[in-house]
């Protein structure tokens, strides 16, 4: 498998964790996101959205949309499985993944903060505004759900991590890199800490990979 990813990708984050949780071995192709290589023809004959993260599975089609990957992952390679046996609880853990795939992570993309410093022409203080007011309203509704099903365990659903822990790992990463306070989330920060016992989890956080700052 080739992964294209980069250390700054929520969403390149969320498949290194899969592959690494199931121990499937590829090559990484680092794009430049700062220096704009996603934007350039060689990278969009890949991907022609110009995002990551991509990855091509032997002679097959380049795959995109991190989501998709995940499925495809669980798919391919079963074991572990990222999603439950019963179709309830699989529901409730890709409801649990999209609070922050579909409706926080879109909003604190690089493309979308060019878009509101460039052309709606808001500061630096009216677009921190904009990140804190997203990253808290998804992890309180993550919180919630979380701390009133019986479904959690020691993870976001029972006791074996799936995508909805790899969400919520993206979630809590982002709120420290943003600089976003998270304390008053307590079962969404227990839980991101029994995530980062598990090695596929540490050595998968963005600070840890090639071209991350020191700090």
């Amino acid at each position: 498998m080739i992964f294209y990813g980069n250390w700054r990708s929520l969403a390149a984050y969320r498949v290194r964790v899969a592959l690494a949780l199931k121990g499937i071995q590829h090559e990484v192709v680092t794009i430049d996101l700062a220096a704009g290589e996603q934007h350039t023809p060689a990278f969009k004959a890949i991907n022609p959205q110009g995002v990551l993260p991509a990855l091509v599975d032997g002679d097959g089609p380049v795959l995109f949309q991190s989501m998709a990957i995940l499925e495809y992952l669980d798919e391919t390679h079963p074991t572990p499985p990222l999603l439950p046996a019963d179709a309830i609880g699989r529901s409730r853990v890709r409801g649990l993944a999209q609070i922050h795939a579909s409706d926080v992570h879109p909003l604190l993309a690089i493309r979308v903060r060019q878009y509101l410093q460039k052309e709606a022409g808001l500061d630096d203080a009216a677009i921190e505004q904009w990140l804190f007011r997203a990253l808290r309203t998804g992890l309180q509704a993550i919180e919630i759900n979380l701390a009133t099903a019986p479904q959690t365990g020691v993870f976001c659903h029972g006791d074996t991590p799936t995508m909805a822990d790899i969400c919520l790992c993206g979630q809590i990463i982002a709120m420290e890199l943003f600089k976003c306070e998270a304390s008053a989330y307590p079962t969404a920060q227990r839980i991101y800490a029994a995530c980062q016992q598990l090695p596929a989890f540490a050595d998968s956080h963005p600070m840890k990979q090639p071209g991350a700052p020191a700090a």
